[in-house]
């Protein structure tokens, strides 16, 4: 399969208000995609667009407010995109959602909400969007999945399963597409500093102590910047990369659980107390 051309169609980035999906924003636009993107917070995506318009005042850039949990809404976005944007050469499927607490501790709603944001949006989306994919020769799909599509630790429980229902789907259409000219990457990053611990819900049934340590905790693992990740995934793009891993904080983790399946959790645990033990980042930055 040859390299990705990014000029000549629409790229479409779902949750490019902030963290990574922003970041692959401003690097698609750099690399002259036209840019459709879709987001709930209208004030965050209205910076994001104001930005990417000073930089590249030639750059046709369009936007979709969209509740991803709503499923109506998801489907109804996506009517709407393949009317306006026939000519779609990549889906970038990034937005995505936390929640914190054991599986006893949040209710099915708090289970269900994460998997329909994570993996049942990403479905609808793609199911609707794969006519136009497939009628634009070298088009890409990217489902953002995560370092928790590979390990499963413990008090995730809905976001691992949404992100492995993720990473299945996404091998799934690999090997279906492949024929298809269509290129399909699985992207699993580490610990990118986003919003995504900052904006977590909170289980019905944690503590608030436990849930503030287990957060505090989390954070410092949050060290590479979201346009580092955006940068790995478009040149994984560009290359076919079936499979896109970002960090050591993914790359050691997925080993792990390579070579022990079924007791990295014991391993990882200790891993996780060595971090909180040591001090916080000092640069307020660290985190965004």
């Amino acid at each position: 399969m040859r390299d990705f051309v990014f000029l000549g169609g629409a790229a479409v980035v779902t949750g490019a208000a902030s963290g990574i999906g922003e970041a692959l924003a401003h690097g698609l636009a750099r690399r002259g995609a036209e840019l459709v993107l879709l987001d709930r917070d209208a004030q965050r995506l209205d910076t994001v667009v104001a930005a990417i318009r000073a930089a590249h005042p030639d750059r046709r850039v369009d936007t979709h407010l969209v509740d991803l949990a709503d499923p109506d809404a998801t489907d109804r976005a996506a009517a709407e995109l393949r009317a306006r944007h026939p000519r779609i050469r990549l889906l970038v499927n990034n937005a995505g959602v936390a929640l914190g607490g054991r599986f006893d501790q949040v209710t099915l709603d708090e289970f269900e909400w994460v998997v329909d944001i994570n993996f049942r949006a990403v479905v609808r989306l793609t199911h609707a969007l794969l006519p136009a994919l497939k009628a634009e020769p070298g088009a890409h799909l990217v489902n953002i999945s995560s370092l928790f599509g590979l390990i499963a630790p413990a008090g995730q429980a809905a976001y691992a399963a949404s992100k492995f229902a993720v990473r299945g789907f996404t091998e799934a259409l690999r090997h279906e597409l492949v024929d298809e000219g269509i290129g399909v990457t699985s992207v699993h990053p580490g610990g990118i500093a986003t919003r995504i611990a900052a904006s977590a819900r909170i289980g019905s049934g944690v503590p608030i102590p436990e849930y503030e340590a287990g957060r505090r905790q989390f954070e410092k693992l949050l060290s590479i910047p979201p346009a580092t990740a955006a940068e790995i995934i478009l040149r994984g793009v560009t290359r076919r990369r079936g499979r896109v891993l970002i960090g050591w904080s993914a790359k050691l983790p997925d080993l792990l659980a390579r070579l022990a399946p079924a007791s990295y959790g014991r391993v990882l645990a200790v891993g996780l107390n060595r971090t909180a033990a040591r001090p916080a980042p000092a640069d307020p930055a660290a985190v965004d």
